[in-house]
């Protein structure tokens, strides 16, 4: 598989920041459909139609880091969405640059919480321009500085939870050189090796596998425990009747860790 413009761990990747925009998502679509293929950061200050995963808001204020990676591939679709947890990677090691790794997990399908809340969101969108070629939108907010309040899933920020020797969370402009560089070191590895290393070493750092999950899906609601990831990234549900279910899309629920 090829990430067009990815091809080791040391590129440094172009950044175009906003102060203000409807949603960093829509602008790399925008450009994607328009012939640009990337690879392009897309930041924001503010976003004032942020969206996040299921026609879900994303609120996006002063302080905290709105960013959307424009890239095209040669990938099929399928493949395209394993990197939702090559993000995942990358917002997770800019977590523990400032906060305890022993409060940073994965939750599928792909958050990143510190100390069982929501830290960050992470949406890809694609589609194909008019050479045919396969763009993404890789879009990823993370809280630094703040959390929203009044949401249905408890959220944190880097600032709750910084480590003893660290004084203050990292400005956007800090937080993307680490996203960036960490996104492109395992979108690499991706490319190179395929999705069962990364599907293996998230296994490791994710919370709720082995333990009771309800999963909300568009048309029904199941229920059992979480006994890991398929081939592709699907959350493998083994049902109360013992029958597995693969669960490709869809809200996943950890009471006993009080993941949501």
């Amino acid at each position: 598989m090829t990430l067009f413009g990815i091809a080791s761990g040391a590129e440094t990747l172009p950044v175009l920041a906003y102060d203000e925009i409807d949603s960093t998502n829509a602008e790399a679509r925008r450009r994607a459909e328009a012939g640009e293929i990337g690879p392009l950061w897309i930041t924001a200050n503010v976003q004032t139609a942020g969206r996040g995963r299921r026609g879900r808001n994303w609120d996006t204020s002063q302080g905290n880091l709105a960013a959307t990676l424009l890239i095209a591939t040669d990938a099929t679709p399928a493949e395209a969405a394993q990197l939702s947890f090559v993000a995942a990677f990358a917002i997770r090691d800019l977590a523990e640059s400032y906060a305890p790794a022993s409060l940073v997990r994965f939750k599928w399908p792909n958050d990143v919480m510190v100390d069982g809340k929501k830290l960050s969101g992470i949406l890809i969108e694609s589609g194909r321009n008019a050479a045919g070629m396969l763009w993404l939108a890789i879009g990823m907010g993370v809280n630094l500085a703040h959390a929203p309040e009044n949401v249905e899933r408890p959220a944190t920020s880097l600032a709750a939870h910084l480590k003893s020797d660290v004084s203050a969370p990292p400005t956007p402009e800090q937080a993307m050189a680490v996203l960036s560089a960490s996104f492109v070191r395992h979108a690499a590895a991706w490319a190179r090796s395929g999705f069962e290393p990364l599907r293996d070493a998230w296994l490791k750092g994710a919370a709720g596998i082995g333990q009771a999950c309800i999963a909300r899906l568009d048309r029904e609601t199941v229920e059992g425990v979480a006994e890991g990831l398929d081939g592709d990234g699907a959350l493998l549900l083994r049902l109360y009747d013992r029958s597995l279910r693969r669960i490709s899309a869809g809200d996943v629920f950890f009471p006993a860790s009080g993941a949501a």
